[in-house]
């Protein structure tokens, strides 16, 4: 075997699909400092530990089917734009004369130059910085990352530093476990921080229930769960091949993936999710789920007719009693669909190929109207090589979707991260809207009704 043998692995199946054509997609991570960045830190640390971490020191082999290790020169991946904020504040007419790049640019040099014009503050500035790049093709003959370090002010946040990394890398809780390994508490640098740890729902029905009422119950439970698989699977090939939502002002059309995509967030109180969930008796899932329905509803309440809507939700599989899937009824959480999709497509990928096995989930997204993902972030505020974190808001795109919502729980804070196609969606931020006075509406309902 040669080293250049012993340097390759093979791609996942996953991989592979978030490599074909059509699901070609980046995540994207925008990390909200509480202090302006120190561009020569990040690089020195970078230096010393990209190396150490294997997807991030990789790159693709000629024919895309392995990552091949190699060295990476950590300043053709970070950018650092020189801002004016004052110019920002004043609404320059272009990039040119209110920032430079610094260090060779070879991928991204057209970056600042191309956005003609840029908000009249830094939220506007960072919102039309991001945007740009997912026009920007990662650079496939080296590691499939970047990172931008956007010295501005914005809302909630003195600087802002923005991570995309191909999906092929890794999913958001992969990502997500990195970050927490290479950061600190805030209160105590010496700690590294904690993850919030889901309960498992706690019943007296095994100490109180005779044992053959338990077993009748056992197999009724079996027979639910064969049921709800079969009709979830039927559904799942239907929506694949003939079943498509409404038209709606959310829908994108055909080749939707390729357009610009634009991106915000809005922050919210995670004790208020907390409370809902509490006197509900449900879980912060369900809580957040019922505020995307309401929402959605909300956003789409003049269009007429009925609506079918269909909302992707991310599972994750791994067995980790920490990272629990999220579903709005009970119905769908006993169902092995994800399970057993997931198992189909591995099969597909191996027995056949890639862009075989891309066919279906291609065309399921392409027939529904959007994808939720609920993250689990730190438990305490972290900071990240001397930089406070006030928010973490990722999001993803190149899918066939013109709206895609992130949830991610950071300290005491919520994150509701939304991406769009600005053809499809003008105004996110009106999305932002909804979903905030939703929550607020939730809470208000318990209110007059004396349960908090």
């Amino acid at each position: 075997m040669s080293v250049e043998d012993e340097n390759e692995e093979p791609l996942s199946p996953m991989a592979r699909l978030f490599q074909s054509p059509g699901n070609d997609c980046c995540i994207i991570t925008m990390i909200g400092c509480k202090t302006k960045i120190n561009a020569d830190v990040i690089l020195r640390a970078l230096k010393l530990n990209v190396s150490k971490h294997p997807r991030f020191s990789s790159k693709l082999s000629d024919d895309g089917a392995c990552w091949i290790k190699t060295q990476v020169n950590v300043e053709n991946h970070v950018f650092v734009p020189d801002i004016d904020q004052n110019k920002i504040s004043a609404g320059s007419d272009g990039w040119a004369g209110g920032a430079t790049a610094r260090g060779p640019i070879p991928v991204h040099q057209n970056v600042e130059p191309a956005l003609n014009k840029i908000g009249e503050d830094g939220e506007g500035y960072v919102e039309d910085y991001v945007s740009r790049l997912t026009m920007l093709p990662l650079d496939k003959s080296r590691p499939l990352w970047d990172m931008h370090i956007l010295n501005v002010k914005t809302i909630d946040a003195e600087a802002v530093c923005v991570i995309r990394s191909h999906h092929s890398l890794g999913d958001g809780t992969s990502l997500m476990s990195l970050l927490i390994a290479c950061t600190q508490k805030t209160s105590h640098r010496d700690t590294f921080p904690t993850s919030h740890v889901l309960k498992q729902r706690k019943t007296a029905l095994k100490d109180k229930v005779p044992w053959f009422l338990r077993w009748v119950l056992a197999v009724f439970s079996l027979v639910r769960l064969i049921c709800n698989t079969f009709v979830d699977i039927l559904l799942l090939l239907a929506t694949a091949l003939f079943l498509k939502d409404t038209n709606t002002p959310l829908k994108g059309d055909v080749g939707v993936e390729n357009n610009q995509k634009r991106f915000c967030h809005r922050i919210v109180s995670l004790d208020d999710i907390k409370l809902i969930k509490e006197v509900m008796n449900m879980t912060i899932n369900d809580v957040l789920l019922g505020v995307t329905q309401a929402a959605l509803s909300r956003y789409l309440n003049s269009f007429p007719g009925k609506i079918r809507l269909t909302a992707g939700v991310f599972v994750n599989l791994r067995s980790d009693n920490g990272i629990q899937a999220k579903s709005a009824i009970d119905r769908k959480k006993h169902s092995l669909q994800a399970a057993l999709a997931y198992s189909a497509t591995e099969f597909i990928f191996n027995t056949f190929s890639a862009k075989v096995g891309a066919i279906l989930p291609k065309r399921h997204i392409s027939n529904t109207t959007t994808f939720i993902s609920n993250l689990i972030g730190p438990m305490e505020e972290i900071n990240f090589l001397g930089h406070p974190i006030a928010y973490i808001a990722p999001s993803v795109y190149g899918h066939a979707h013109a709206l895609t919502i992130h949830f991610l729980s950071y300290a005491e804070k919520m994150v509701i991260s939304i991406g769009v196609d600005p053809t499809v969606i003008q105004n996110p931020h009106k999305l932002c809207d909804e979903m905030e006075d939703s929550l607020e509406a939730m809470k208000a309902t318990l209110s007059e009704r004396g349960l908090i």
